[in-house]
């Protein structure tokens, strides 16, 4: 039997990892190249001539042109961090490599930290992934899928209507040959046509092909000037639909993920992040050595975030 390209790529060994991001200096370098790929550029005036202070053992970037001194993790998710980088870096290599996702308890025993420091280590790098996520659309022809996190408390309310239930909505496009490009899972407020427009408007392109399973809400991505194909299923089971193959397929592969990895979860809370997680990585599938790298930098470029509000589990708008 022939070897899945993709499942079987070299990816990044630990030893390899370790000798690129061994040393606090390796690691500052690494981030600085991140950040300013270009050079320094100063935060309140974009100007780039600087020159480097120190402050005991910390280095602050002056800018020549304003005087405004600023640090290497000020305004990134490492701001404020007691953390060593090696820390930071290690946590982001164990999280990209991680197939079917890494539970917070498991990231504590890796880093040697303790459990809130790991949880709020996953969520802020879950963070800035899902803030890239947001940053494309999705083109061509798409299949579209209505779905849940959660199940139902014993004696509750059953099916859609279940409050344990956090609705999401599933979206897969394909290339030329059918295949599955990219992904996109998010959280919705319920499956309304007005939360169905809004979510196309951001994350679809117009002219976009958009095929769902008819649930009537669907209809509601033509306001965002997609073309809509429902193809009405019934009660017929999802290996009985090749036409919904690849976003039935990924549903599948997202639930072995979150059940795999976590044991509890609070789906209405950080649905989110989990979810935008998933699809960073199976969107960058192809190359899972340069997943790291990319990861690494879009960490560094996301803003600082107080772990206050990812605690509170805010409905965030990638």
């Amino acid at each position: 039997m022939a070897f899945n390209r993709i499942q079987f790529q070299q990816g990044i060994s630990l030893p390899e990892f370790m000798a690129r991001f061994d040393t606090e200096a390796q690691c500052e370098e690494a981030l600085k190249a991140a950040r300013w790929p270009g050079g320094f550029r100063c935060p309140r005036c974009d100007s780039t001539g600087h020159r480097v202070v120190s402050h005991g053992a910390r280095k602050l970037f002056q800018c020549q042109a304003c005087r405004h001194q600023s640090s290497l993790t000020a305004g990134s998710l490492f701001e404020h961090t007691k953390l060593p980088l090696r820390t930071w870096f290690l946590a982001i290599y164990l999280i990209s490599q991680a197939k079917t996702g890494l539970s917070s308890l498991a990231l504590k025993r890796q880093l040697g930290v303790s459990y809130p420091t790991a949880w709020a280590l996953q969520h802020k790098i879950s963070h800035a992934m899902a803030r890239r996520e947001g940053q494309h659309q999705l083109t061509g022809l798409v299949q579209l899928d209505d779905a849940y996190l959660g199940g139902e408390h014993a004696g509750g309310k059953p099916g859609r209507g279940s409050p344990n239930k956090t609705p999401f909505v599933a979206a897969v496009s394909l290339d030329a040959h059918g295949h599955p490009k990219f992904a996109k899972l998010h959280r919705l407020k319920g499956f309304t046509a007005e939360a169905i427009r809004d979510w196309a408007r951001v994350h679809l392109a117009p002219g976009t092909e958009v095929r769902s399973d008819g649930l009537a809400c669907f209809a509601a991505v033509t306001h965002a000037g997609c073309l809509h194909t429902p193809q009405v299923v019934g009660t017929r089971k999802p290996r009985d639909l090749p036409q919904f193959k690849w976003v039935n397929t990924i549903l599948g592969n997202l639930k072995t993920s979150l059940h795999g990895a976590f044991h509890s979860l609070g789906w209405a809370k950080h649905a989110d992040t989990y979810l935008a997680a998933f699809a960073y990585r199976f969107n960058r599938r192809f190359d899972l050595r340069d997943l790291l790298a990319r990861l690494i930098v879009d960490t560094a470029r996301c803003p600082a975030v107080k772990i206050r509000v990812i605690r509170g589990g805010a409905e965030v708008h990638y």
